[in-house]
């Protein structure tokens, strides 16, 4: 089905931020089609340029003050406060959101959407003109998981992400930067630590988002969580998430078990015909990709694919994807590309 003619308006909210520029530029890139562009951020950030494309600029605007009446659609990425707040005052003008905070991810009356994984979801969307993106996590797990699940049936994951400090925005990068530059003039680590909780230069902190009663972390259990939602329901998950000195690009080892029997074979051919997953595979130095490569790139990496032969029906895979981009504003607009050419007309 063809795009709306003349295109749409399109609110990106937190357009200052890594992600809101992150969106500006795969909309960009992407050729979307819009008739108009708004940037909008806080009250601090009103008046600032930020870019569009090669040639656009845009004049930041007030989030606060903002009317979204006239506006189809808004890419969101505030952070979950000023979502819970400004999305449904978003959505209340008519504008179709889709938020890609944590406020409205379990929310029943919100699809859960990765493009490649549930695109009939989207169509939930009428209930409270709200869609919600995953977390970065979880996004690029569910695109590798999706193919194996539809060809065995996948009952069980055990994963271990290694999640870079862009996750936790740019104040994250900025501690690792000035942290790994302090320590080489020797300057403490403790003089540069505000975001994380103990030093992340040179360093594994297994830790992200809050701890929870029965000892895991927010984190973890989002990636339980919204598998289920997107993927499965009757699937069991189980998460470690660390965070690890890397700027841009998750990392993550998966190991499933399955209902049906595979082989190696089969699930590198389902594997192969997953829609956004790349497979570099090869048995030798440099046969995988790593955050460092994956920077820049719109895919799913998988690598390291593997028989477990502890459990019957075991697989293991090592995943890596730009958080930034697949893991945030590729994955936004991807819903939004859906939501204009096969709902709004």
């Amino acid at each position: 089905m063809a795009y709306r003619a003349g295109g749409y308006r399109v609110a990106v909210i937190g357009a200052t931020g890594n992600v809101g520029r992150e969106i500006l530029s795969t909309l960009a890139e992407r050729k979307f089609p819009v008739s108009e562009v708004i940037a909008l951020a806080s009250s601090r950030s009103a008046g600032r340029e930020v870019s569009f494309g090669e040639d656009q600029v845009l004049k930041v605007r007030d989030l606060e003050t903002f009317d979204f009446t006239g506006v189809d659609i808004a890419l969101s990425s505030p952070g979950a406060k000023v979502s819970a707040t400004h999305s449904p005052r978003a959505a209340a003008a008519g504008c179709v959101v889709i938020d890609n905070t944590s406020h409205f991810r379990m929310d029943r009356d919100v699809p859960l959407v990765v493009p490649e994984v549930n695109p009939q979801a989207i169509a939930g969307y009428t209930k409270r003109h709200i869609i919600a993106n995953p977390n970065c996590s979880t996004i690029q797990m569910v695109v590798a998981l999706k193919p194996l699940h539809d060809a065995f049936g996948i009952k069980r994951v055990v994963v271990s992400t290694y999640q870079s400090v862009s996750g936790a925005g740019k104040d994250g990068m900025d501690e690792l930067f000035n942290q790994t530059k302090g320590i080489y003039v020797n300057q403490p680590p403790a003089d540069f630590q505000q975001k994380f909780t103990k030093q992340i230069a040179f360093n594994v902190i297994p830790h992200i988002d809050i701890f929870m009663d029965d000892g895991a972390t927010k984190e973890e259990w989002k990636m339980a969580a919204e598998t289920c939602k997107i993927l499965d329901p009757a699937i069991k998950v189980h998460a470690n998430c660390a965070r690890v000195p890397v700027f841009v690009g998750h990392a993550e080892y998966v190991n499933i078990e399955t209902e049906k029997p595979m082989s190696e074979e089969a699930a590198r051919r389902a594997l192969k015909g997953g829609e956004g997953v790349i497979i570099v595979d090869h048995r030798a130095n440099e046969g995988y990709v790593t955050p460092a490569e994956c920077s820049g790139e719109d895919a799913v990496y998988v690598s390291r694919i593997r028989k477990d032969t502890t459990v019957e029906n075991g697989l293991s895979f090592w995943c890596v994807s730009d958080n930034l981009r697949k893991g945030a504003a590729l994955n936004a607009v991807q819903i939004a590309e859906v939501l204009a050419r096969d709902y709004l007309k």
